[in-house]
């Protein structure tokens, strides 16, 4: 099996990486936690033009996918560079659209909704039993899809939106009532296809995030210096940071064997996630723990940038499965 990116990939990832890095998304994210969505959408509508919600949306219906190799290089490049907004939640809803399409189902919303997600055109959210009861986003998302049992339906809208931890993550709770798109025993399916599309897509940004804190620790202490002597240079500094790296390596591979798997709709394919979602996961958590101890004061502070993503890591670490049931998942039989 072979794990590594070919040419055409890595560009696309260094392409992503130029066009974030000149968008200026932390100020976005900072914008975004205000409830300013303007910043936040400018950047999802550069994601858009550059085939990224394509991805996860059949050529059926003007996408390019499902390609879960290229999403999870685009999503590892939001991770790194912080993009705000439901970017995991629109993948996995255009997954559940398109799956339920595929079986007779929802047709009419799939149509509707999965050209405008593969253009860019169209933010949206999903609350699933996998992923808790509150819909990300959702006072920026253009619709709200709940899945309760073996029901789809697109709320009426949401209720107060409260803050995260993340101040790239919102949190609201979806409204009764709303149209009902699809009913039965195929939704709880289409809605496990796309937790695990979800839990992949959460798995690539928190590898993101861990790279970008560990890039940015190690810049800091290169600078830092302490008794006349750069920080990075002791050997227990040097030991935290390579522990980190290795743990964020170490989750590489498994991210792109889950992607693998999801491209060839294997059995275990679930499981292969789950291990992916909790490595990338605790790598991630563990990069903002070091990052942390490395600044100190100033790395928890709200002015400065590194704190968007150390917040961030803890999000992500929880989101879409914990560690717990990502590991429970990964020892099923």
């Amino acid at each position: 099996m072979r794990f590594l990116l070919d040419q055409e990939q890595k560009e696309f990832g260094h392409t992503l990486d130029r066009m974030l890095t000149a968008a200026g998304t932390p100020g976005a994210v900072r914008a975004w936690g205000r409830g300013e969505h303007e910043p936040g959408r400018a950047v999802w509508g550069r994601l858009g033009d550059a085939g990224v919600f394509a991805l996860a949306v059949p050529g059926a219906y003007e996408g390019a996918g499902p390609l879960p190799v290229e999403l999870a290089v685009a999503y590892v490049e939001a991770g790194r560079h912080g993009v705000p907004g439901p970017l995991v939640e629109t993948a996995a809803a255009a997954v559940l659209l398109a799956t339920l399409a595929e079986r007779g189902d929802a047709a009419a919303a799939a149509k509707e909704w999965l050209p405008r997600i593969a253009a860019g055109q169209a933010m949206v959210t999903l609350t699933a039993p996998a992923g808790g009861p509150y819909a990300l986003d959702a006072d920026a998302a253009d619709a709200v899809f709940a899945v309760e049992g073996d029901r789809l339906r697109a709320a009426l809208g949401h209720g107060p939106v409260q803050p995260s931890l993340d101040p790239a993550r919102r949190l609201a709770r979806p409204l009764g009532g709303g149209e009902t798109l699809a009913n039965g025993p195929a939704v709880a399916a289409a809605a496990a296809r796309a937790a695990d599309w979800a839990a992949f897509a959460t798995a690539a940004q928190a590898l993101g995030t861990g790279l970008a804190l560990l890039e940015r620790t190690v810049a800091y202490a290169k600078q830092r210096t302490q008794f006349g002597r750069p920080i990075g240079s002791f050997q227990a500094v040097k030991h935290q940071l390579a522990d980190v790296l290795v743990a964020l390596e170490f989750a590489r591979p498994l991210l792109y064997g889950a992607a693998l798997a999801l491209a060839d709709g294997t059995d275990r394919a679930g499981a292969e996630v789950a291990a992916a979602k909790v490595a990338a996961g605790e790598a991630a958590y563990a990069a903002a723990r070091t990052a942390l101890q490395l600044h100190g004061a100033i790395g928890y502070t709200d002015e400065y940038d590194l704190s968007l993503w150390i917040r961030k890591a803890r999000a992500l670490r929880a989101a879409w499965g914990s560690p717990s049931v990502c590991r429970a998942r990964v020892l099923a039989p």
